[in-house]
């Protein structure tokens, strides 16, 4: 019964001051009150809910002033119903009044809207610029692109990504390398800054010499063309009747 009274007035107060409900259910709570932090720990299926995140993990701690800070630990995942934004991790940590959240431990990230995919080991996204800073072993994929680099940036509203830290880009058989490469994943424009290389592939087809050749007309190499017809042809030599011959003879 005490435990349920906790729970109520911690949920009015949330509601009250920022006029947002938090929802959450789990296992097992503890919870305290104090006048500088109150926290609340959830274990075992723990599931939080905000007016914009859904976050479903092992352990949920919410702590701060007015819960202000939400962390996630163990099999976490969730869902940024405002931008659209699917993840999983190892830790998440969330700020509820900067709209921060940092995600670490092998991060995977789908912006469904815009069909990108991304991993990286750490990866922050801020909800109100609706950019993701990422760090460490990324790879992000979108349409024929499979980009991957030590540090990039992908700014989801404007549709553009910035990487640096030996970035690579790879559509179908062509590559791409520089110091620093920005793509427009709108109009897949590729931009090449520093110690830029690549390979690309022609994909033409080879043109067969023996197609080069002029190509005999059927009815011709049905019908070849030969001496005797050719002189059948010609104009034939006019000949005098033998009487004629014989006359002309006499003349002479």
């Amino acid at each position: 019964m005490k435990r349920s009274l906790i729970v109520f007035f911690l949920f009015l107060a949330a509601f009250f001051i920022f006029g947002e409900t938090i929802k959450f259910s789990a296992d097992s709570m503890t919870g305290t009150a104090g006048s500088k932090s109150d926290t609340t720990v959830l274990t075992g299926n723990a599931f939080v809910q905000t007016s914009t995140m859904e976050i479903r993990s092992d352990k949920i701690e919410l702590s701060g002033k007015d819960y202000r800070y939400i962390i996630a630990e163990g099999t976490v995942s969730g869902k940024n119903t405002e931008s659209q934004l699917d993840f999983t991790c190892g830790k998440m940590k969330y700020d509820r009044t900067t709209k921060i959240a940092v995600l670490e431990d092998s991060v995977h990230l789908i912006d469904l809207a815009n069909d990108v995919t991304a991993d990286a080991q750490i990866i922050e996204y801020n909800q109100e610029s609706e950019t993701a800073v990422m760090q460490i072993n990324i790879t992000l994929k979108q349409k024929n692109n499979t980009c991957t680099s030590a540090f990039a940036v992908y700014r989801k509203k404007a549709q553009v990504l910035e990487m640096s830290g030996n970035p690579k880009i790879v559509q179908g058989e062509d590559a791409f390398r520089a110091q620093e490469i920005t793509l427009n994943l709108d109009t897949q424009e590729i931009i090449l800054d520093g110690r830029v290389s690549g390979t690309v592939t022609d994909t033409k087809k080879e043109e067969n010499p023996s197609d080069k050749n002029e190509t005999v007309p059927d009815s011709m190499a049905e019908n070849p063309p030969f001496a005797g017809d050719e002189k059948e042809n010609s104009p034939a030599k006019k000949e005098l009747p033998a009487e004629e011959n014989k006359n002309s003879g006499e003349k002479q």
